[in-house]
């Protein structure tokens, strides 16, 4: 058995794939198998993937069932005492594998580990460093954009990984459960690393394992579906997960934060303001919608969790890794311009 399955799930991207599976060919833990979950790509990646790499197995989807169902496919099939999942678009450091195993067994009670995740084409500047989130659900990567000089060197506890670069105990899956595929993409990670700590889990940020991301390539950054799944994901992470003292102040924050969006639309700022106000306005209706639509079957999951810490716990755990409004709305954007001023 090996210690570690390395989960990819893809769909296109041929070139960025035979990158990242030449990156783990590179590992120094050889003792891992990979798994790439194809969801129906017309670019020739499977086949690729069968003539290059003949050691790594391949399940081909016939249709596009999104991360969540990729991933789950790969978890079931695969056989290593962790889990790590990888981006198609990322490259990994040779030491990846090892650091993550080795940070996970530092200390009892960890199923998660974050990596440090930099920018592929600027490695001196972090895409994230695990995660932070606001009280109405909405999330976003701790020190995005800003440069890397250190200040995130020393292993952490961390809220929850990105799932563009993450190890997982393969105990959190059978305790916590397997990702959902209702979320089909986005905010999906957020809301299995939250379900894995109300079930105990707990979750270490390690600097020495990094990665390398081409940041935002699947769907595009600004992309209509992007900006609507990443809406509609987070009501239904609150409402499947948040105690109900948060979930009912969830209008409150989520409406401070839609005003935040909005002034950094009308002056140009921050992610909303690199997207037409008119397209804004569409995706958050179509968010809403969609969310509420689904409400009633996050409402079924919602009994389903399992909670083995208190509700002032896990709301303590959110307080604790709060990321500021006007971060949230206006600060990864500055942080990468200043960092891109000083190379000028």
């Amino acid at each position: 058995m090996p210690t570690v399955s390395v989960v990819i799930p893809h769909w296109n991207r041929r070139d960025y794939l035979r990158n990242c599976l030449r990156s783990l060919d590179a590992q120094t833990l050889a003792d891992h198998e990979v798994i790439v979950i194809d969801n129906a790509s017309t670019d020739g990646s499977a086949e690729m993937v069968e003539r290059e790499f003949p050691r790594v197995a391949i399940i081909r989807n016939p249709e596009n069932r999104g991360f969540c169902g990729a991933v789950n496919q790969g978890i079931q099939a695969s056989r290593g005492d962790y889990i790590a999942l990888l981006n198609n678009d990322t490259e990994a450091d040779p030491r990846w594998l090892a650091a993550l195993v080795d940070g996970v067994r530092s200390q009892p009670g960890i199923g998660m580990a974050a990596t440090k995740i930099l920018y592929y084409d600027r490695r001196d500047i972090i895409d994230k460093v695990g995660h932070l989130i606001y009280p109405d659900g909405q999330n976003r990567g701790r020190g995005s954009g800003e440069r890397d000089r250190g200040q995130f060197d020393t292993p952490e506890p961390a809220l929850l990984p990105d799932g563009c670069a993450a190890l997982y105990d393969r105990r959190v899956f059978e305790t916590a459960g397997l990702f959902d595929e209702d979320f089909f993409a986005y905010a999906d990670d957020a809301e299995l690393g939250l379900r894995a700590r109300l079930a105990g889990w707990g979750c270490l940020y390690i600097p020495g394992a990094v990665v390398y991301h081409h940041h935002a390539t699947t769907m595009g950054r600004f992309s209509t579906d992007r900006l609507v799944l990443v809406e509609r994901n987070r009501m239904w992470l609150a409402m499947k997960l948040f105690p109900w003292p948060l979930l009912c102040l969830n209008p409150w924050y989520s409406t401070l934060r839609w005003g935040g969006n909005a002034w950094a639309a009308i002056t140009g700022r921050g992610e909303a303001g690199q997207v037409p106000p008119a397209r804004l306005i569409w995706c958050a209706l179509r968010a809403c919608g969609e969310a509420v639509a689904g409400l009633p079957r996050m409402w079924r999951k919602r009994r389903q969790v399992r909670r083995k810490i208190s509700d002032r716990e896990f709301m303590n755990l959110l307080a604790k890794f709060r990321i500021p409004l006007a971060e949230l709305v206006f600060h990864s954007q500055h942080l990468r311009k200043n960092a891109a001023k000083g190379d000028e």
